[in-house]
């Protein structure tokens, strides 16, 4: 895509962000920073049960990402992530890597994507030691037993913080 003379980099970062943590924002940051637009999706499988509905989630990411600015966010459905890419003409589709087994999946998911479109580049960060444990299932695993919320805080944005928070002002 042009524009002003200038070709426009664009890179996609999906996940289901449920919930966004701090690995997350991470990520994002510096897709923010490598890419002259981010488009941070939502890839949503109706066959995957979700702590939070699909809508609830884009308003956490939006309230998460509020400020950061080239960053957009989006859905998508019933795709691959590489056609999805190919939709809103994205050359990059951005991936994070924590570990072993990251690398493994991530790295058959970049062959297929190559076989069905070769023009989009799959990019692999690696996130700061201090979040490499942090995932989406791991901050659902914390919430329940006593002091979850003083350790759910430090991995997620305030704005995924509070609504866990009120969630599960019960437990």
């Amino acid at each position: 895509m042009k524009f002003s003379g200038v070709v426009m980099r664009r890179a996609v970062y999906a996940g289901s962000f449920d919930p966004l943590t701090n690995g997350h924002l991470w990520m994002i940051e510096q897709g923010a920073r490598l890419f002259d637009e981010l488009v941070v999706a939502i890839g949503e499988n109706p066959e995957k049960r979700y702590l939070f509905p699909l809508e609830e989630r884009l308003a956490l990411l939006r309230a998460s990402l509020d400020g950061l600015s080239g960053v957009t966010v989006a859905s998508f459905q019933n795709q691959f992530l590489v056609r999805y890419a190919e939709s809103i003409g994205a050359g990059f589709i951005l991936r994070g890597i924590r570990d072993v087994k990251d690398y493994e999946f991530e790295r058959g998911m970049r062959y297929v994507n190559d076989d069905l479109h070769s023009g989009i580049t799959t990019l692999f960060l690696m996130p700061p030691r201090e979040l490499v444990e942090v995932s989406s299932s791991f901050v659902k695993g914390l919430v329940g037993p006593e002091g979850w919320r003083e350790i759910v805080q430090r991995y997620v944005p305030a704005p995924v913080y509070q609504r866990l928070a009120e969630r599960f002002a019960h437990v």
